[in-house]
């Protein structure tokens, strides 16, 4: 961390009131392009179709020049392009992405570096998602942590629908001035959340709610708009008024809130509706549910012949068993969806390196599946990864087979070949 970021980290730390008025003159020639070096070269190119390499040939004329504009407050955001790509296990369905200019997207990072330590030291420790530090395997230990631990029999499992496209810019500029008064980097943010958005097929519409997804600063504004609608009335509202124990664990618009008491639950899921619609926002049905769950909730289910409840978080399928000596346990299975959406993008690839080498095939088989067993691979998983790695094979042997319609070599014939070998189930190292 520069010397500048660190001294707004330790002052965002120390007085967590602090309002900063005087962020934008750190957004110098030099605090870009170390920016610069932060962001992967192989984005995708905005509107005008400037890439990421075109534009790293003539950054030491454009950065300074872009440093002027901003200083003179003239920082025009260019259109943003949007593109529509398959929801993971709904391909029918498809979402949104706003994909800036090389250069936009440079400024938006840069003054995400400049936000981010100033919201680490305001954002609880119920919040996981994008922030330094946290990841997606954290929330998955706080989730099992509290169940194993807490006396939890009930489980509030939430779904915002749409949540990015609704963001209300005025709550949202609102939030930020709790923490930001500088003038000029608040002018540049509302600029970016009133940015035309141009659509494949040509028309343009200027937004008057949501950020787009696809740019720099879009997940730290979704955890900020998250931290003052739902983190901050859980902490000093939901929780105080709480007769049991009552936690909630948010991985960016995901999230799930445990409770020991139906009453307390109940209560929860009346009120968080009327909370969210305060803000634009609303729950999506289909998949907001109040289920119980935990070792009561198993002994019930168990003298009544019945399955016990589940629930998916973070990509995986959560359920209790016992273990070999008796004791309830939080378990997980990657879902469904998870594993139709990896094999989904492995057939994608496939299908791209289909005149590749067959080491070259391999090469990104191995290091997909590797990557795939870096997330899922808890305890209890081995079996589940196995399949997938199974499918995996199964994939790259009718790839190819395609290559040659005159084939006549069968599938154990491959399975047989030493480069088809691909890397067994590995599982986690047990978190310390």
């Amino acid at each position: 961390m520069s010397p500048e970021l660190e001294a707004i980290a330790y002052r965002a730390t120390e007085d967590v009131q602090a309002r900063f008025t005087a962020l934008a003159h750190h957004l110098t020639t030099g605090f870009l392009e170390e920016t610069w070096h932060t962001l992967n070269q192989h984005g995708a190119p905005g509107l005008s179709g400037e890439t990421m390499a075109a534009y790293a040939r003539v950054r030491e004329q454009r950065i300074p020049a872009l440093v002027a504009t901003l200083k003179a407050g003239a920082y025009r955001v260019p259109p943003i392009r949007r593109v529509y790509i398959p929801k993971p296990g709904q391909p029918q369905k498809q979402r949104p992405l706003g994909i800036p200019e090389v250069e936009d997207r440079l400024l938006q990072a840069a003054v995400h570096r400049l936000l981010q330590p100033i919201y680490e030291a305001t954002f609880l420790n119920t919040s996981y998602g994008f922030r330094s530090g946290r990841s997606p395997h954290g929330a998955l230990e706080a989730l099992a942590t509290t169940v194993t631990t807490c006396p939890i029999e009930w489980v509030f499992e939430a779904d915002i629908r749409g949540f990015f496209d609704h963001l209300q810019h005025d709550w949202l500029m609102q939030m930020l001035g709790e923490r930001i008064g500088d003038p000029g980097v608040l002018r540049v943010i509302a600029k970016w959340l009133h940015a035309p958005i141009v659509e494949p097929d040509g028309r343009r519409s200027r937004p008057t709610e949501g950020a787009p997804q696809g740019g720099p600063l879009s997940p730290l504004l979704g955890n900020i708009y998250l931290h003052y609608a739902l983190d901050l009335w859980f902490a000093m509202v939901v929780q105080p008024a709480c007769r049991g124990e009552a936690r909630i664990i948010r991985f960016a618009d995901d999230f799930v809130v445990l409770f020991a008491r139906k009453d307390d639950a109940d209560r929860f899921a009346t009120d968080l509706p009327t909370r969210l619609r305060k803000f634009g926002l609303e729950l999506a049905a289909e998949k907001t549910r109040l289920i119980p769950f935990g070792r009561i909730a198993s002994r019930v289910a168990s003298q009544h012949n019945q399955p016990s409840e589940r629930f998916d978080f973070l990509g995986f399928t959560h359920f209790g068993a016992r273990s070999r000596t008796g004791r309830w346990t939080l378990q997980r299975r990657p879902t469904p969806k998870s594993r139709h959406k990896f094999l989904v993008h492995v057939k994608s690839e496939l299908h791209r390196l289909m005149h590749a080498g067959v080491k070259a095939q391999q090469l990104y088989l191995r290091q997909a599946l590797q990557g795939y067993y870096g997330y899922f691979g808890y305890p209890g998983c081995w079996r589940a990864l196995q399949g997938v790695r199974w499918h995996v094979g199964f994939l790259w042997y009718h790839a190819l087979r395609r290559r040659s319609q005159r084939s006549s070599q069968s599938k154990q014939w491959y399975f047989r070949q030493p480069w088809f070998s691909l890397p067994n189930a590995q599982l986690r190292p047990p978190s310390t």
